[in-house]
């Protein structure tokens, strides 16, 4: 079958491992079963993985891609849920030390058809596109479990989210107006300070700005570069939830005292459970509110979609399509 794959790891030239072309088909255990692909979207997961992040040269050639929507083996359309925990494991699957994603220890979704677990199955509704579909189980369903779950957040309150144009960003803007939430934006892009107004942010700041008044919750993604604004930007009691540090880990300053002094929460987040997902859908379904989708391309033009992720030239999901 055909499929997108990581060949090889390097740090510096990521996509010299990437490949496509034909793969054997996906080897189906007990409890698993087979999705025929529709669509499936990009994450920086997968450039981590074509610079060996998180995977092994044995395991290699891996196929990429976590999220993906398609048919069922009864041709029900269906998404695809892409956080594999161990099979005795019960509860809040992030919660499992041995959980891992598609295209890390299980081939991955990038490919005519993916093998995964029976309970990763969640149905799509026919309001939503197999390619909407295909951008929800990994940055929509990181951002909706930070925003709702982890985060606590209520109609009404105030929140800001750091580095407009990142999926997960993107996505936490545009559930927090659809949940009636007031929403701030920063981002160092003016084009793209403009877009998330577009999508639903009611003002937007340059990096680093000083806002009009402080929020109830910061979605921070971008981590040391932003870091000390989201502390700053935090009323007295409120809580910043974090899920990447894609400008860097190490902080200059953990702006420690002003944490234990305004008693602050700070709240990790990641990714989250097939329960989560399937509310998100019902969300999407209920509302109206739909994924933004930067780019979709064929499958076999993935090459193009990964070098605009790489260059940093997006706002929203780059879908392929079967």
């Amino acid at each position: 079958m055909f499929a997108v794959y990581a060949e090889s790891f390097s740090s510096d030239d990521p996509l010299s491992g990437l490949v496509l072309g034909e793969r054997p088909e996906p080897e189906v255990p007990d409890g698993w079963t087979t999705i025929t692909v529709k669509a499936a979207s990009l994450n920086h997961h997968d450039l981590f993985s074509l610079r060996g992040v998180g995977l092994k040269a044995e395991q290699l050639p891996m196929i990429l891609g976590t999220d993906a929507a398609g048919l069922d083996e009864d041709g029900n359309e269906v998404v695809v849920h892409g956080v594999v925990s161990d099979p005795s494991w019960r509860g809040d699957e992030t919660f499992d030390p041995r959980r891992s994603l598609l295209s890390e220890r299980h081939q991955g979704a990038m490919a005519e058809r993916v093998a995964v677990p029976r309970a990763n199955v969640v149905p799509k509704p026919a309001s939503l596109s197999f390619a909407e579909a295909a951008c929800l189980p990994t940055a929509w369903l990181t951002a909706y479990r930070m925003l709702f779950t982890r985060g606590e957040l209520r109609a009404g309150e105030t929140v800001l989210v750091q580095g407009a144009g990142g999926g997960v960003a993107t996505a936490a803007i545009t559930l927090a107006r659809a949940a009636g939430l007031r929403v701030l934006a920063t981002s160092r892009d003016e084009a793209k300070r403009a877009r998330a107004l577009e999508i639903g942010a009611h003002e937007v700041f340059e990096s680093g700005a000083r806002l009009p008044g402080k929020v109830d919750a910061v979605i921070e993604t971008v981590g040391k570069a932003t870091w000390s604004h989201s502390i700053r930007s935090l009323r007295p009691g409120g809580r910043l939830i974090t899920s990447g540090t894609t400008s860097g880990p190490k902080l200059d300053d953990a702006e420690l005292t002003r944490i234990f002094f305004l008693q602050l929460s700070v709240i990790g987040s990641t990714m989250g459970t097939r329960e989560e997902l399937a509310a998100l859908v019902t969300m999407l379904d209920a509302t109206g509110t739909r994924p933004l989708i930067d780019r979709e391309l064929p499958m076999d033009q993935a090459r193009d979609g990964f070098a605009a992720m790489l260059e940093g030239d997006l706002f929203g999901k780059v879908v392929l399509t079967r």
